[in-house]
Parts: C-alpha cells; structure tokens; sequence
C-alpha cells in the first residue's frame, strides 16, 4: 500500500487491508449480528392496529362551486383533524370507555393518527403488548374523534354539523407483532457491525506505523530494499539456514540478497559493508552471516568481522573461539593473521569480537581501526561487518563512514518507521552511506505475504531435509594451524606475522581430500554444536 500517512486509499488498498485484518472484521460484524438478536429477544413484541375514518363535508347546495369549496374545506381541515386524534379531549373519553389504568398523556404515546396527501382519509394507529386492546384502542379513539369533531364544527346558532367522520375501516385483531422486526434488526446489525469493522481497520492502519512493507521503508529513505528474507516457525532453532538448508526458502532469499549486493555500485571504496538495524532483536547477526557464506559459496574471498563490541554473537553462532578477535587485534595483543579464523570448505575467514572492552566506541573510532579496515578491504573481495545497532549506541554509524556503507537490517512487524528513519538520520548526521535495506522475518503465508510481493517463494524447491546437511567440511577444517598461525584455542604465535593472501589469490589453496569425520553441522542461538558424520576435508596431502 501506500504510505500510511495519507488518508485516502484505493480499492486495491481496501482489498488487500479485508484480507490481512479480515478476523477483527468479521468478529465485529458477527458481534453486531449477534447484537441484532439480542436486541430483538430482550424487546417485548407489540401489536399495531389500524382503523381508518372519511371526513365529508355536507351541504343543501350541489352546484360545482359548492362541491369545489366543500372539498377544498375538507382537505385543509384533515390536518387539524390528524393532530386532534391524540388530544386529550379525544383520548379522556377512550380511557374511560375501555377502563385503562393509563391517562390520556400515555396513552398519547401508543396511538397517532396520520392522513394520505392529498385525501380525505386519516388511520388512527394504536400500538399495545395486547393484539386484541390495540384494535379495540384503534377503534375507540376513532369514535371519539368522530363525536368530538362534530361538537367543534357544530354552528354556534345551533343545527347539525357541516362535517361529518365515518368509519369506513374497523381495526382487525393482528396475529403477528410489529415489534420487534428480527429481520430489520439482524440487517441493521450486519451493516453496523461491518462498518465498524472496517472502520476500525482502516483507523488501525492508518495509525499503525510499524514497518510491514517495502513501501513503508520507501516513505522514509530513498535506500532500495535489498532482499526480503521470510521468517518460519523453526527459524530461530536454525540460524545458519544457509549451511543447514541450502535448499530452504530462507537460504534461497540470502541468495537473492547476495546477488543484489554484488550488483550495488560502492564505487572507489573498499566492497566493505557493516551490517546493522535500528534497535536490538532485529536478525542483523543472523543475516550477517547468512549473507557472508551465500558470498563465500560464490566464490568471492569474504571476511565475516564481529565488531558488536556489546553483545558480540557470530563467535556463538558459527561455533568458533572468541575470546581473540578484533579487541585484541586493535590493541595490538595478536597480530590479524592469527586472530582470523577460517570456517567451512569456502572462501570464508571469520574474525570474532574478542574480549568485550570497556570503552567499543573509542576503541572503533580509532585510527588502528580505519587502518584496519582499509586493510582488510585490500585483502578480501567482501567484508561482512556486523555491528551494534543504530539507535542505541553509535559504534555502527562510526564504522559505517569507515567503511564502503551500511546495509540496514529492519524487523517486519517490529519495528516502526520512525525507529528506520532514527537510523537513517543517524548514518546521515556522520556521512555514512545507506547502501539498501533488507527486511527480515516476512510473513510467507497468510495475506501479508502476497501483499509485500515475495510470491517467488512459492516457486523455490522443497527445503532440504535438515536432520544432515549437505557435504560441508567444518568451520577450522579447511587448513590447519601451522608455524606462525594461532589455532582456536587463541594461543599466541611464535613467529612473526605473515601478510595475507592478496586478492585474487584464492585459487591458490590447495584442494584437501575429504575424509568422513564427525564435525558439527550448525549452532543454535546458546551457542551449542551439533554433530553429524559428514565428509570433511584432510589437509597437508
């Protein structure tokens, strides 16, 4: 849909909001239904009678003139005589005559007298809970208009009255109540109810500013939305979906990330790109490395940097040591060679965060850190930098103008869209580049789905069965610790540091022979490895 900040909406619009917020429409529109059966059961049943009197007026004279102002006199007066049929001095008579416990004032409110235009005909109506005192009311208040008409046209000089008030239909007992109408009260409740189902719908998604949608990020960065990665029941039990399920629908989403971020122009810059979010909880470590292994796979030398110097998690994730990585490597305790782990058969290093220290913004905004980052930049196709969100600290805006730019990772359904535009503002204030934005955890099933576009799901393959993952030989396996080179336990290295292989490079490593071994197959969020025997690599052959 459009932005949510306009008021006016399409038809397009309408349909897709009836199918995302259908349940609250119907629940209230069966409420209202439900509120029309209530409403008729609770109301006691009335009866309605009708009785209908002529008024005439008699004359010695038959000319046409006579005739002619006769009727003209009859047709003016009936108005006078509709409004005198609820009068007291109509109704006092009635009470007495069938012994009712009301008084002429309520028993106005049960009865009213109306006239057809342009006739001479009024129908006294008398509404009651008893069908048979209606008709005899309907009745009675008839008679007494007649009489009591009578005695008003009578002519002060004596003589019978020029008008005159004949019943010409008695009121009939009726058999069915005209109170209350189920079928009026059941539509009336469908259509209220549905009104404010819809009603409230549209207030609810005119006011809801929560990002569901790639134009709801549109309406706050000019950024291009980079990919749309769905979310399943099991995602969370399965981070690293590209190495479990190569062939899942989410590993096929990071593919599409991975080939819009090659197709990104970062011009003269290193092709480095901190991974961040606007608040906590957003997937941004996930995706990070999710994003550097589809890379890696393609055949490009990558990087995967843990610089959230807060609450660093990729070492967790990926299952490797990190209690040596980029903290140690800034204050010069271990050279880069030997803090850089490799993981898995592809082109992937991984350089964890280390110690968390006491003072990350600093110690990221140092000029140890931009000489680093420029270096790693010259050594590797891709840096994959995953950083601190946005908002709450500013670690990751600092890296994001040290680096190529920033690629900004947003919840669907969690997080708002001034959270986004906080973040965008927050790379803007020092310079930093937004490269695009990737939305996470999409809907895909339900409406939601299809209204953000990524019907391209339903075409996927069938998910991979994930009790044993494809042939990967394990994250350390692809070459061993030898002189000068620190293994995972952090040990520190004896031999002087060697630079790292140059860019275009990589087809240099030797291929190892693969051997069944037992490695683990994936971490989940504690951090615990899982192991399969799968066919791992034997190096030093």
């Amino acid at each position: 849909m459009r932005d949510r900040g306009q008021v006016f909406m399409d038809f397009r619009d309408y349909v897709t909001l009836l199918r995302k917020r259908w349940l609250s429409v119907a629940v209230l529109t069966a409420l209202g239904v439900l509120g029309g059966v209530v409403a008729s059961l609770a109301t006691t049943p009335t009866y309605e009678a009708r009785s209908q009197v002529f008024v005439s007026v008699q004359g010695s004279s038959d000319s046409a003139s006579d005739l002619l102002q006769g009727s003209s006199f009859t047709v003016r007066q009936v108005k006078s005589y509709t409004e005198l049929a609820t009068s007291p001095r109509v109704l006092d008579p009635v009470v007495e005559e069938l012994g009712l416990t009301d008084d002429a004032a309520s028993l106005a409110e049960r009865v009213r007298a109306e006239s057809p235009m342009d006739t001479v005909l009024i129908n006294v109506i008398a509404t009651d809970e008893s069908a048979r005192l209606a008709a005899s009311t309907a009745d009675a208040v008839a008679s007494s208009l007649a009489d009591v008409v009578g005695e008003l046209e009578t002519p002060a000089a004596g003589g019978d009255s020029p008008v005159q008030i004949s019943t010409v239909r008695s009121a009939t007992v009726p058999t069915e109540p005209s109170s209350p109408d189920l079928r009026l009260n059941l539509a009336l409740g469908l259509v209220v109810g549905l009104a404010l189902g819809i009603g409230l719908a549209v207030v609810r998604e005119l006011l809801d500013t929560r990002v569901r949608s790639a134009p709801d990020v549109e309406a706050v960065t000019d950024a291009p939305v980079l990919g749309a990665i769905g979310y399943e029941a099991d995602a969370p039990e399965h981070p690293l979906i590209v190495q479990e399920s190569p062939q899942a629908l989410r590993a096929e989403a990071f593919r599409r990330l991975r080939t819009n971020l090659q197709f990104l122009d970062l011009g003269d810059g290193a092709r480095t790109v901190v991974m961040t979010s606007a608040l906590p909880g957003e997937g941004k470590t996930t995706t990070s490395i999710n994003l550097a292994i589809t890379l890696a796979d393609a055949g490009q030398r990558v990087l995967l940097v843990d610089a959230d110097l807060r609450r660093p998690a990729v070492a967790r994730y990926m299952g490797i040591e990190g209690s040596v990585g980029l903290t140690t490597v800034l204050i010069g305790k271990v050279g880069l060679r030997d803090a850089v782990q490799p993981w898995g058969s592809s082109m992937l290093d991984v350089l964890a965060a280390g110690q968390i220290p006491p003072n990350p913004s600093e110690l990221l905004g140092s000029e140890t850190m931009t000489a680093l980052v420029g270096r790693l930049g010259e050594e590797y196709d891709v840096v994959v930098v995953d950083s601190p969100p946005l908002l709450p600290v500013t670690d990751a805006a600092i890296l994001a103008r040290r680096a190529g730019g920033a690629i900004l990772v947003s919840g669907v359904g969690t997080i708002h869209r001034q959270h986004v535009a906080g973040a965008v503002a927050a790379l803007g204030t020092v310079g930093a580049r937004l490269l695009g934005v990737v939305l996470n955890r999409v809907p895909l099933k339900g409406p939601g789905a299809s209204a953000y576009g990524y019907s391209y799901y339903e075409y996927a393959s069938e998910p991979a069965p994930t009790g044993r993952r494809r042939a990967r030989p394990a994250h350390g396996s692809r070459r061993r610790p030898g002189p000068g080179r620190r293994g995972r336990s952090g040990a520190a290295a004896s031999l002087p540091e060697q630079p790292l292989p140059a860019r275009g490079q990589a087809g240099s490593r030797r291929a190892p022979e693969l051997v069944p071994e037992r490695v683990p197959v994936g971490t989940g969020p504690g951090g615990t490895a899982s192991f399969d025997e799968v066919v791992a690599p034997r190096e030093g052959r």
